[in-house]
């Protein structure tokens, strides 16, 4: 049976909303958001706006009390675990200070394939050269995970998402921090990615960045302003709203 129901969006997020225990405050109210196989997709608001907690939905870390999150028209817990959803998070729980290297954590990616013992492969050697390779992290195969700076870094959580051959590619302020030749590599990745039908959703806080490098938006203020392309949900009026900037301002952030 195909893992695809038919006519369902790669991602689907319908009428969702979450609050945290003790607060009064919807995180998320009513959030609907879906798309297509090959998505490039921005996730953008200001801080505050819901961005981490809809991602933590999106993963299974957190439950929605109300609405549905599903992958190809499948509930979320029945898809995690299959090697299928592949997260980035904004800060990665592998300790700096734990004696991996680069090639240990992108091997990672491949355990929900290689069965209990968790022996590689063939196959899983060549999918993590292939992604190292990709993320220009090969030469740095055997450097400890301490070592790298933060823009190696993200590339070699990318390089583990890719490894683990995910249809669905879920990253957390990718481009944080990071220096401008990963911000690039990572940039190129994430098309090449979508062109070969992963769906792909970034959360991003440079508004200039998901208007130029993403072939959609969706713009988050607890509850999804717009979706669209790009430049087109990007808007001053969109921005004005989601950001509380007066409009002059809101046209200069995506110029």
């Amino acid at each position: 049976m195909s893992d695809v129901l038919s006519g369902a969006p790669a991602i689907g997020v319908d009428d969702v909303s979450y609050r945290y225990a003790g607060s009064r405050e919807w995180a998320l109210r009513g959030v609907s958001l879906q798309l297509a196989p090959g998505s490039l997709c921005a996730l953008v608001g200001a801080n505050g706006a819901g961005k981490s907690t809809l991602f933590k939905l999106l993963v299974g870390q957190l439950t929605p009390q109300r609405g549905r999150v599903s992958y190809d028209g499948r509930d979320v817990n029945a898809v995690l675990g299959r090697g299928l959803v592949g997260y980035v998070p904004q800060r990665d729980a592998t300790s700096a200070s734990f004696p991996l290297c680069v090639e240990d954590v992108a091997m990672m990616g491949r355990y929900a394939l290689m069965g209990l013992t968790r022996t590689p492969r063939d196959a899983d050697r060549r999918a993590v050269e292939e992604a190292l390779r990709r993320c220009d992290l090969w030469e740095l195969r055997q450097r400890q995970v301490g070592e790298l700076s933060g823009g190696q870094a993200k590339r070699m959580f990318v390089a583990r998402g890719i490894a683990q051959g995910a249809r669905h590619l879920l990253l957390d302020e990718p481009f944080a921090g990071v220096d401008k030749r990963s911000e690039a590599t990572i940039a190129g990745l994430l098309r090449e990615l979508a062109q070969d039908g992963v769906c792909v959703l970034a959360a991003v806080h440079d508004l200039r960045m998901a208007a130029t490098s993403f072939d959609e938006a969706a713009l988050l203020d607890r509850t999804v302003i717009c979706q669209g392309p790009a430049r087109q949900a990007l808007s001053p009026a969109a921005i004005e709203r989601a950001f509380g900037v007066d409009a002059r301002f809101a046209t200069g952030m995506v110029a």
